[in-house]
């Protein structure tokens, strides 16, 4: 995570203290602080590190900084071009992400230029919406993860909150109404440029091309793009909309229920009366434009099954040491066949011909991602079984390599594995177990 300047900082501080402070204040003048070059060359530096594809102009981050202008003379430009009020957005390339289930994902995804912009606005914006957002969200917002969603429902469980609503919000990032959308931050700015800004990407063509090679425009009259930098920031403020009815209908307080939100994942854990807080669920979406996925979503009873949220399962299990019931979260099935597929598909005959140093580093980028995302809770014996899985599958891939089917374990130790050739170590026991270590407790 890049380091956000001094500078840059104070202003966010600035803006978040008065939205918290006054929370009728709206924003008039933001449009400046835009093209400020600090904003643009730190919103560079982080779309930068994101390390996106190329949009619809096929213009890369390469090859911005080979121009004889540079990176700097490029947002030189580009920040004369905001102040001018010249900037337009470009449409938005689509693309199609694999699924799971065998479906597939549509991401949008913004030129260079233009998601630097976003960023830029983005920067300066959303210190004021955070003032607004509540606790209960935990999607795509500083300082807040999947994990501590997840300890939330851990706590809410242990305190008896086992009726447990999955919802799920079908196509959530499609259906966003822009005019709805528009009021909502309008409630807080007022800056008409930036309004303006917000209001040409949500209505950017969307660019698809074709089996043919030719390109199909299509119109976009709601929804917003998911890979635009902005997206989840304005999710979140079309979704805070369910936390905030929530808190003032006083659900948690009448009915027992709460809700955690990551993004447009949600839950709400009821220790009573669970078709209720739905169906209240339910007209807040409607009002939104939006509706939930009948198929998908359910309600659980905790204590005797489990519920998939965020890539872990959970379900209250018996402790065998004190008999007493707690939440066992684990990563789900879903999530281990994905990176077992992963692996296996890294570690294949196809791969034969490249370099071996090239497939170790592949592999130990996506275990370690994925191990840190997952190295949570009573993770210990799915790691365990996933380290065995990479070791093996790395013998089979090194085997296959020297046309060597014999050699097996003992050409190939664990030692060769991990000290000569530099493969990512799996932990093999859960966090908590380190902690309990730590305070001497077995």
């Amino acid at each position: 995570m890049l380091k956000t300047p001094e500078k840059i900082r104070n202003l966010q501080r600035k803006l978040y203290q008065k939205a918290k402070q006054e929370k009728e204040c709206r924003f008039y003048l933001l449009y400046d602080k835009v093209y400020r070059m600090d904003i643009l060359s730190h919103a560079y530096s982080r779309v930068r590190a994101n390390r996106g594809a190329s949009g619809v102009d096929q213009v890369t981050f390469e090859s911005i900084e080979t121009m004889e202008e540079g990176a700097e003379g490029y947002l030189k430009r580009l920040a004369a071009e905001l102040f001018a009020k010249r900037y337009k957005p470009m449409p938005v390339r689509r693309v199609y992400i694999p699924k799971a289930d065998g479906n597939k994902r549509p991401l949008g995804i913004p030129t260079v230029k233009d998601r630097i912009v976003q960023m830029a606005v983005k920067i300066v914006i959303e210190p004021i919406f955070e003032a607004d957002f509540c606790a209960n969200s935990y999607g795509f917002r500083p300082n807040k993860n999947a994990h501590q969603a997840m300890d939330d429902i851990s706590f809410q469980l242990r305190k008896g909150k086992t009726q447990v609503i999955d919802a799920d919000i079908a196509r959530y990032f499609d259906t966003i109404l822009h005019n709805k959308l528009l009021n909502l931050v309008s409630e807080r700015i007022v800056d008409n440029h930036i309004l303006r800004l917000i209001k040409m990407w949500l209505k950017a063509p969307v660019v698809e091309e074709r089996e043919d090679g030719k390109k199909k425009y299509i119109g976009n009259s709601k929804g917003t793009p998911q890979g635009g930098v902005i997206s989840p920031l304005l999710a979140n403020i079309y979704l805070n909309v369910l936390d905030t009815t929530w808190k003032l209908k006083k659900v948690q307080e009448r009915y027992g229920a709460r809700l955690v939100r990551f993004a447009d994942d949600c839950v709400a854990l009821c220790s009573g009366n669970p078709q209720r807080v739905l169906g209240g669920i339910k007209t807040v979406l409607e009002d939104l434009g939006l509706s939930l996925n009948e198929d998908k979503t359910k309600v659980v009873d905790a204590k005797n099954d489990s519920f998939d949220f965020l890539g872990f399962t959970t379900r209250l299990a018996k402790s065998s040491k004190t008999g007493r019931k707690y939440p066992l979260i684990r990563p789900s099935k879903k999530a281990i066949k994905h990176i077992r597929a992963e692996i296996k598909g890294l570690t294949m005959r196809r791969n034969l011909s490249l370099p071996k140093d090239v497939v170790l580093y592949k592999l130990n980028e996506v275990v370690r991602g994925w191990t840190g995302y997952f190295y949570y809770q009573n993770c210990s014996k799915d790691l365990s079984a996933l380290k065995n899985y990479l070791e093996e599958r790395v013998r089979i891939y090194l085997r296959r390599k020297k046309a060597d089917r014999h050699r097996g374990y003992k050409a190939y130790p664990c030692g060769y594995l991990y000290n000569v050739l530099g493969l990512y170590k799996i932990p093999t026991t859960a966090p908590w177990t380190q902690t309990a270590k730590a305070f001497g407790r077995r």
